[in-house]
């Protein structure tokens, strides 16, 4: 186990009764509540000090009431240290009254996030208006997670580049096909990512894209290019809870990616497993 209590950078919390997700009609594993006493539940056993929630892809007319639910949920659980909302960045411009609306629900609140994975262009994330979108997150103090696959890298690292003033953190490592072994052109592209200093990568999600069956070996290739691209400083432990159930129990990938960073120096475990994430989301201390 990691030698310190870890913060995850990335977590959800749901209860389909109360937010309307789609995405998970057709799923048995997921389509039930995965709320506070689940999530204490499934980490038993691991020295958690505090965790970011993550925005579920609920509907989009849920969006502010999802960040409201969350605020709500940090009552009962002080673990939850930081919030991750959604917010329309494609929209450009109008969306900076959605973002000032975010930042008078909780000071919680730390950054915002919008789903490009499933959007057809590659492109989606550099078209000038949700550019201009994320442009405004800087204004309002607020971070961006990128949650992407493969193929809109391209239009990643241009968003990234033309938004100097703001944050970035890669949800995911940007979802490789690590089921087939694929790492080109995702390696080259991710290095160039990480070439922009205003970015940084989560070290989760790797479990759901690998085959059922899969071993750390599987997965060796990509964490340690990770670790070579955004180096000690830029990564952040993440679990993608309950996503995760698909493929592993949170403790194994705890143990999984414990054992591929075992190389690295105490110093830079500490940062993988908690001070990355604290100071990303500004998180302080205990």
């Amino acid at each position: 186990m990691p030698p310190v209590p870890l913060i995850d950078s990335h977590v959800h919390l749901w209860d389909p009764k109360h937010l309307r997700l789609q995405w998970l009609d057709k799923n048995k594993l997921l389509n039930r509540r995965y709320c506070v006493p689940e999530f204490r539940e499934h980490t038993a056993g691991v020295e958690i000090e505090a965790f970011v929630y993550v925005e579920t892809g609920c509907d989009p007319a849920y969006g502010q009431i999802e960040a409201r639910w969350a605020a709500a949920l940090a009552k009962e659980e002080p673990k939850l240290r930081g919030i991750v909302a959604w917010a329309p960045l494609e929209h450009g411009d109008p969306v900076r009254s959605y973002l000032a609306a975010l930042k008078e629900i909780s000071p919680l609140i730390k950054g915002v996030r919008r789903i490009a994975q499933g959007e057809a262009d590659p492109q989606f994330s550099s078209k000038p208006d949700f550019i201009k979108g994320a442009q405004h997150l800087a204004e309002f103090g607020f971070s961006c997670d990128i949650c992407i696959n493969p193929k809109q890298l391209g239009g990643a690292i241009e968003l990234v580049r033309q938004c100097p003033k703001v944050n970035f953190v890669l949800d995911h490592i940007a979802k490789p096909n690590i089921k087939e072994h694929v790492l080109d052109p995702w390696r080259a592209q991710l290095k160039e990512l990480a070439a922009l200093p205003n970015v940084v990568c989560k070290m989760s999600g790797l479990v759901t894209e690998a085959d059922p069956q899969w071993t750390s070996a599987d997965l060796k290739p990509y964490v340690e290019h990770v670790l070579e691209c955004f180096g000690e400083d830029r990564v952040a432990f993440g679990s993608d809870w309950p996503v995760t159930l698909l493929a592993s129990k949170y403790d194994r990938w705890v143990k999984t990616l414990d054992e591929l960073t075992a190389g690295l120096s105490a110093a830079a475990k500490k940062k993988l497993w908690a001070e990355n994430a604290r100071a990303f989301y500004r998180l302080g201390k205990a």
